[in-house]
């Protein structure tokens, strides 16, 4: 089935950078959120990546006409009926996706592919929401999507080796560089990266040293291109900790066990770029 129309789940960061790329490369999106000024947010950060990109000469003249107009949004699931291929990007929460696939699996035909850019969660229980379990798969893309190559292509128990080309195909036409995962906790990416930003955090909550000095020794001395408190920002305490939970839960490991600093700031509200202040404060 040639794939046209994308339907990307949630505006949040990382479902507007995915409908940004899937745009800009000459898809037709629809752009589902339940929240109005979310996708009003959303189609303003896109406006501002693609002049930004295309300024920097990474955007053609006609990758930026594109990603400008091939976006449409809703409000309402019932606006993927249409759609070729279905992008889930919701609330890092279990019972949310869930009942999100179980309702996409109602309103879309049959042979549409409904994917996960969750970065954690089990893809067998999200394709156990659905009559068509060999058709959902994880698609994990990193943030921020317009920038980063890899996305992580994660089966399911039964995921079809069918679903898995047409999902390897599609992230190499985004240009992207598809590696597959296997369905654990965490993946490859956050079975590995987020234990190591919790224990940035335990160092920081143990006085070991600063966020500076954190930050800064995994930058120089290991060569990182951002240090794990900065990256913890980035992508937001409360999915840090998402994942963390994910990962004690499922591997049992108190390895995996959140530190109680990331709880207190979370629970404070403190979640980092999109709050104004995590362990950095941002204007």
């Amino acid at each position: 089935m040639e794939i046209q129309h994308i339907a990307v789940i949630g505006a949040g960061t990382m479902g507007h950078g995915i409908a940004q790329v899937c745009a800009a490369n000459g898809y037709q999106v629809t752009l589902i959120d339940i929240v109005p000024e979310q996708l009003d947010r959303a189609l303003a950060a896109i406006r501002k990546s693609v002049e930004k990109l295309h300024a920097k000469g990474r955007l053609s003249d006609e990758q930026r006409e594109a990603a400008l107009s091939n976006i449409a949004t809703a409000t309402e699931l019932e606006a993927s009926a249409d759609a070729d291929f279905v992008i889930e990007a919701v609330v890092e929460r279990v019972d949310v996706k869930k009942q999100v696939f179980a309702r996409l699996d109602e309103l879309t035909r049959p042979e549409v592919i409904l994917a996960s850019n969750t970065s954690s969660i089990s893809i067998t229980e999200l394709g156990a929401a659905t009559k068509r379990p060999e058709q959902v798969i994880g698609m994990h893309f990193m943030n921020p999507v317009p920038l980063m190559k890899l996305v992580e292509v994660i089966r399911g128990l039964v995921t079809s080796d069918e679903t898995a080309a047409v999902v390897v195909d599609l992230a190499q036409r985004l240009g992207k560089t598809p590696v597959e995962a296997q369905d654990y906790p965490g993946f490859i990416s956050n079975r590995i990266l987020c234990p190591m930003i919790n224990e940035a955090i335990y160092a920081l909550m143990e006085g070991v040293g600063t966020a500076e000095a954190i930050d800064t020794v995994m930058k120089l001395g290991m060569n990182h291109p951002m240090g794990p408190l900065e990256l913890a920002d980035l992508i937001g305490l409360d999915v840090v900790l998402n994942i963390m939970e994910v990962l004690h839960e499922g591997l049992g490991d108190d390895k995996y066990r959140p530190c109680p600093l990331l709880r207190r700031m979370v629970a404070a509200g403190h979640l980092g770029r999109k709050t104004g202040r995590g362990f950095y404060v941002y204007e």
